[in-house]
């Protein structure tokens, strides 16, 4: 390694490095023909993706609400008593 200041560019070098292996033409494997890549993709990695799509909103949750409040059967006693029976909690 020559070292010649700030001011000396150098010129191009190759992009090689010293630690690489030259492999022959005969150690290279040719893809078979007809051969495709395929991906495959589990149920967790699908449904993390559609989260990520939603924003963390599940809409077929929000709409199953929303059609219990409109009908009217979304609050309960046993509902009602939870969350005074949490507030009551904070509370103290």
């Amino acid at each position: 390694m020559q070292i010649h200041g700030t001011t000396h560019v150098h010129g191009p070098q190759g992009i090689n490095a010293p630690h690489s292996t030259y492999r022959s033409q005969g150690a290279q494997s040719t893809p078979s023909a007809g051969a495709a890549d395929r991906v495959d993709i589990s149920p967790a990695a699908q449904a993390a993706s559609q989260a990520a799509d939603s924003n963390g909103i599940r809409t077929d949750l929000v709409n199953s609400i929303r059609s219990q409040i409109a009908a009217g059967t979304y609050d309960t006693p046993d509902k009602m008593n939870a969350a005074l029976e949490r507030m009551l909690d904070e509370m103290v």
